[in-house]
């Protein structure tokens, strides 16, 4: 017993020392990911604070029903951009930058054309929709002129997002950090000068916020192109952007990547989106809840997702050059990172759950529902973390088509079906719908790393027969 210590202890320091370099490394790269990625949810986020403050419970709810159906159309076009990310880092890591400004020739020309395809989708069916999905009526009159509003931004989002996973695929990421948190402080000051009326302004209620975001992200674009096409360090990869480099092949190469990407954001934020419609069918009160409850665990999801982020980039390097040993140490770095974090953020959530609801509102039936809900929140931070790296090591290793059946399979086959039955059927209210989402995160994680461990351990055998 006495020998079995010092050998233990050894065991510990030899593990840090393997993975001491990724953490610094990945950390470096994730951290200003992280920020920019949360930049998106805090747009949601303050846009709930300030409705929840400055207008009331039904505006809340309002702002959460177009939440939950705008997340769709969002995500399937953020998931065709993060196509382009993992296949700049494979180019670049083997210095072939003129094909990288080719890339992003046909990823902006797919985004444009993609962003207005949906801005069109939402548009036109936003009426019909948000009719047909029984909830309060009062609740569908507020919704109906903030997603179209939010349906717009869409365009310049798409935009921003084309340019930004061009830097981050290069591993230049702090430039989207910073312009994110610039228009993340002009939506709040927006926000709330147009809900509450301002300096002379009228009251706009739920349409203060959806004019707010569409300037916020129409200045984001702007922003984040004029940086990319001008700034020193991106001039040998902008060789071949042009409109002439537009090509079937070349967008083909990116929606490879980037269709199951959407389809994967797309399984996991529709169950949401699924979870938050039953939900309001049990009345606004619990609805404006969910909304407060899903949007703090946003929060901590979106630092999971910019961890992901940077992990797709580290994998798509390593795997460029063929290095799938150090891709292997690297990817097991980003787990811990996030399992970390995800143990902090649970006891955040277990301990703060009567306090951190009071950020959104002060309707006590609301922050009742919302404190419950961060409990089971707290459950499944871990399972949330684990599965969304796990899908960016796999988009940087290229495999994207199994991932998207296994994300289906764990949603749509487990999550949302039995939240509907334990929530509706055996009548355990909206804690039952979050039960199912629990699951299906759940079965999402384990699959996720299975999946990793065999496609790592099938490429380094076949290193090895080459070698």
């Amino acid at each position: 017993m006495v020998l079995a210590k010092p050998h233990r202890r050894l065991t510990m320091k030899q593990f840090f020392t393997k993975y001491k370099p990724h953490y610094r490394e990945n950390l470096l790269l994730a951290v200003p990911v992280v920020i920019s990625q949360l930049g998106n949810t805090v747009v949601q986020a303050s846009d709930s604070i300030i409705v929840g403050h400055f207008a009331s419970t039904v505006s809340l709810a309002a702002v959460s029903l177009v939440n939950s159906i705008f997340v769709i159309p969002m995500v399937i076009g953020m998931g065709i951009a993060y196509g382009l990310t993992p296949l700049i880092a494979q180019h670049n890591s083997r210095k072939e930058y003129v094909a990288c400004g080719k890339l992003l020739s046909n990823s902006l020309f797919i985004n444009i054309v993609s962003s207005i395809i949906l801005f069109i989708c939402l548009y036109t069916g936003s009426i019909f929709v948000l009719e047909h999905l029984h909830q309060t009526p009062a609740v569908v009159e507020q919704a109906k002129p903030f997603l179209q509003l939010m349906g717009l931004s869409i365009i310049p989002l798409m935009i921003y997002h084309t340019f930004k996973q061009f830097a981050e695929g290069l591993g230049f990421t702090k430039q989207a950090m910073v312009i994110s948190i610039t228009g993340n402080i002009l939506n709040i000051c927006v926000g709330i000068v147009l809900v509450k009326g301002m300096f002379g302004i009228k009251p706009m209620g739920v349409r203060g916020v959806g004019y707010s975001t569409l300037i916020d992200r129409a200045l984001m674009a702007i922003v984040m192109s004029f940086y990319v096409l001008n700034a020193k360090k991106f001039k040998a990869y902008l060789k071949g952007f042009a409109t002439k480099s537009i090509s079937y092949v070349k967008s083909m190469q990116i929606l490879k990547i980037g269709a199951p990407i959407a389809l994967q954001y797309s399984f996991e934020l529709t169950a949401f989106s699924g979870a938050a419609i039953i939900i309001g069918a049990m009345g606004y009160v619990p609805q404006a809840a969910h909304q407060v409850a899903i949007s703090l665990a946003a929060m901590t999801y979106m630092v999971s997702s910019g961890v992901a982020a940077a992990a797709t980039i580290k994998s798509g390097t390593y795997f460029g050059v063929n290095d799938h040993k150090t891709l292997q140490t690297s990817a097991l770095s980003h787990y811990h990172i996030v399992i970390l974090f995800m143990c902090c953020s649970a006891l955040l959530f277990s301990f703060g759950n009567h306090f951190l609801p009071y950020i959104y509102t002060t309707d006590k039936a609301v922050i009742s529902i919302a404190s419950q809900l961060l409990i089971i929140a707290a459950f499944f931070q871990l399972f949330d973390g684990t599965q969304v790296v796990g899908l960016g090591i796999l988009r940087g290793m290229g495999d994207v088509n199994i991932p998207t059946i296994a994300t289906f399979l764990a949603y749509w086959v487990v999550g949302i079906p039995m939240g509907y039955l334990l929530g509706i059927k055996l009548n355990l209210g909206v804690k039952g719908v979050w039960y199912g989402l629990v699951l299906g995160l759940m079965v999402s994680s384990a699959l996720m790393y299975l999946r990793f461990r065999y496609i790592s351990k099938k490429h380094r055998q076949k290193s090895r027969l080459e070698v």
